[in-house]
Order: structure tokens, then C-alpha cells, then sequence
């Protein structure tokens, strides 16, 4: 039976005006972080669009200065944004972040204590980053070039990988692997010129340097390298996600650790769906899919680590003590810190062909 025209014109008009309503309600979330980092994976968006009806839109930076560059010059554009924890402090100095109401991020009470109380993140009693994953700059191997894996940091200045061995193009990890080198606290070098001097013999060791995921692995899958400093999760990824000979090795000396954590930007225009955002990032669910997947750093969410197998990566290495008494955790530096590591490294980087 054909249907009434005026019926047909209302019911017509109610479904056009449902679907307006639905596209008008449908905010978007604008989130800053690092390119292939667990929140522009396809599979994890989708999932979050369709619980909460937020549309995410990415960008990206590629080293932590862009990334504050970005809040500076973009007020109001972001709606999260992923932080190291040494470089809050900076942020919240220059106002670029803004306090968050834990309450309404159900998944932040099971962050681990330690990491939800850091004094990088919270300041006066509140809130401005919510812990995310924490992980290492360690070293990274390409399997083909090693019978055993190494045990000593001292490796990248073995002869045998001259021109075979890459570093991350950021001043303060070189020269906090400098310290690690010499025997110095990362947050506390007291004698830089030693750290100099033992980057200075490590350039002509230098294959080249790196600034992203992609350029080691493409590195790896290309035979040009042995042996680098690389992120935990990135050398979990490469072997899990990308099927690439790397083994993560964690030196007798120590390593480099950091804990990334996300805020909200000042001026954000979607905090009810930044705090939508972070909740599912540090939800159990989409972390045991994301290591399952791709491969991930260890997650501060103390029930999203538990809830991978006892052999895992990320439980059985990372969560063992004798690893956590030899990594340190970075913290803030100075402005002044900074401009003298950046202008060591450019000093050092001329020398490389």
C-alpha cells in the first residue's frame, strides 16, 4: 500500500532531522601525538567513534619541542594532547595545559599509585596529565648481526658496527645516554665533559640518525644498521606488528625510561570528549588489543598490565625488579640544561659524514 504524501513527507522530514541532529552532536575530538602511537590506529578510532559518537581527528609532531611549538601556535585547536611527563612542567608554565577532572575518567583509578602521584603531572593538588604508558630508550639489535645478544651499552662503540649503528636525533637522550655511558645520573650530569668526550668517539660509529619509528625499522628491513638506541614498545612493535629481526636489550648500565601521560589544552572545545578520549586509551580492553596487535609500551593502568599473560613482554621484563634498579626516569630539565645539550649535539653531529 502506497503511503500517504503527507505521512510520507513528515516521517521523510523526522529522518532528516534525526540524522542532523545525530551529525550535530557528533563533536570531534582533535588529538596530538605521536604518528603510530596507539591513538590513530584504525581498528581503536573506530571502536571509540562508536561508543561515543565523538569523530577523532589526528596530528602529529615528531619530537617533543614541535610538540609544544604546536600548543603555542594553535590555541584552542587541540583537544588532547600526549606529553612526556619531564616536559610538563614546561607546559604548565607557559599555561598550555589545563587541570583535569579525574572524576570523570572512571580508568584513572586504576592507574598505579606511582605514576598517578607524580609530581611531574600534578601540581598544588591538581591533576594535569593522566598517566598513559611508561616504557625505555634502551637498545635495539638487528638479529642478523649478532650471534648473542649484547650486554653492555659499550657495544655501540665496538669496532666491529662502525658505520652500522644510529642514534635518535634529540640532544637531551644523547646526552642522558652519555651519562649512562659514563656512570652519571641522567637528571644529575656533573661532568659533561666526560660526556663529550664519549660521544665524540661514538660518531664515527654513526650510520645516521633518527627521528621516527619508520626510519629504524626502514633501517633494519635494509640491513644498514646493527645496533641503536630505540623505544621499548617501537622494538615490540617492529618485531611483533612488522615481523622484523629486533631484539630490545636493556644494558647492564641502565637505560633512559619515560612516562607519557595526556592533557587537555587550554581553550580545548571538546573536554567532555578529551576526557571520553583518555578513558579509553587507559582502559585494560583497548591496551591488551593494542599489544596483542601492534605492540606497545607498558601501560600505567596497573589492571591492564596484570591482564596480560605472565609471560608477556611488558609483565615479565618490564615489570622485573632488577630492570627497575637499573633504568631512570626522566625528569624535568632547565631551559639553560637544554640549550647546553643542543648546543653540544649540533657541535658533535658536524662530524658525521
Amino acid at each position: 500500500m502506497r503511503m500517504p504524501k503527507l505521512t510520507a513527507f513528515l516521517t521523510a522530514t523526522a529522518v532528516f532531522t534525526s540524522v542532523l541532529t545525530l551529525a550535530a552532536t557528533a563533536a570531534e575530538v582533535h588529538v596530538l601525538n605521536w604518528k603510530g602511537y596507539g591513538a590513530d590506529e584504525p581498528w581503536a578510532i573506530a571502536a571509540f567513534e562508536k561508543v561515543t559518537g565523538n569523530k577523532v581527528v589526528n596530528d602529529f609532531f615528531n619530537s617533543e619541542q614541535e610538540m609544544l611549538t604546536k600548543l603555542r601556535t594553535n590555541p584552542g585547536l587541540y583537544d588532547v594532547v600526549m606529553i612526556n611527563a619531564a616536559f610538563n612542567d614546561q607546559a604548565m608554565a607557559e599555561k598550555l595545559i589545563q587541570p583535569i577532572d579525574v572524576s570523570k575518567i572512571p580508568n584513572y583509578a586504576d592507574i598505579s599509585p606511582d605514576k598517578a602521584g607524580s609530581p611531574m603531572l600534578v601540581r598544588d593538588g591538581k591533576v594535569h596529565g593522566v598517566p598513559w604508558v611508561w616504557g625505555l630508550t634502551a637498545l635495539a639489535i638487528n638479529e642478523k648481526a649478532f650471534e648473542t645478544p649484547p650486554t653492555s651499552i659499550a657495544e655501540m662503540w665496538n669496532e666491529a658496527h662502525k658505520g652500522r649503528v644510529t642514534i635518535r636525533d634529540d640532544a637531551v637522550e644523547a646526552v642522558q645516554f652519555g651519562a649512562i655511558a659514563t656512570g652519571q645520573n641522567i637528571n644529575d650530569v656533573r661532568d659533561m665533559e666526560a660526556v663529550k668526550a664519549k660521544l665524540t668517539s661514538l660518531m664515527p660509529q654513526i650510520k645516521t640518525f633518527w627521528s621516527s619509528e619508520n626510519d629504524w625499522n626502514q633501517m633494519v628491513a635494509s640491513n644498514q644498521i646493527d645496533i641503536g638506541t630505540y623505544w621499548s614498545g617501537s622494538a615490540d612493535r617492529a618485531k611483533t606488528h612488522f615481523k622484523l629481526p629486533v631484539s630490545l636489550v636493556i644494558p647492564g648500565e641502565g637505560a633512559v625510561a619515560w612516562l607519557d601521560a595526556f592533557s587537555i589544552p587550554v581553550g580545548a572545545k571538546n573536554v567532555a570528549g578529551a576526557e571520553a578520549f583518555i578513558n579509553y586509551m587507559i582502559d585494560p580492553k583497548f591496551y591488551v588489543e593494542w599489544v596483542t596487535k601492534v605492540g606497545a609500551p607498558v601501560s600505567a593502568n596497573a589492571k591492564a598490565v596484570a591482564a596480560l599473560p605472565e609471560d608477556a613482554f611488558n609483565r615479565k621484563v618490564m615489570g622485573d625488579p632488577d630492570v627497575a634498579k637499573r633504568i631512570q626516569f626522566q625528569a624535568p630539565i632547565s631551559d639553560a640544561q637544554r640549550e647546553a645539550y643542543l648546543a653540544l649535539w649540533q657541535e658533535l653531529k658536524v662530524n658525521v659524514k
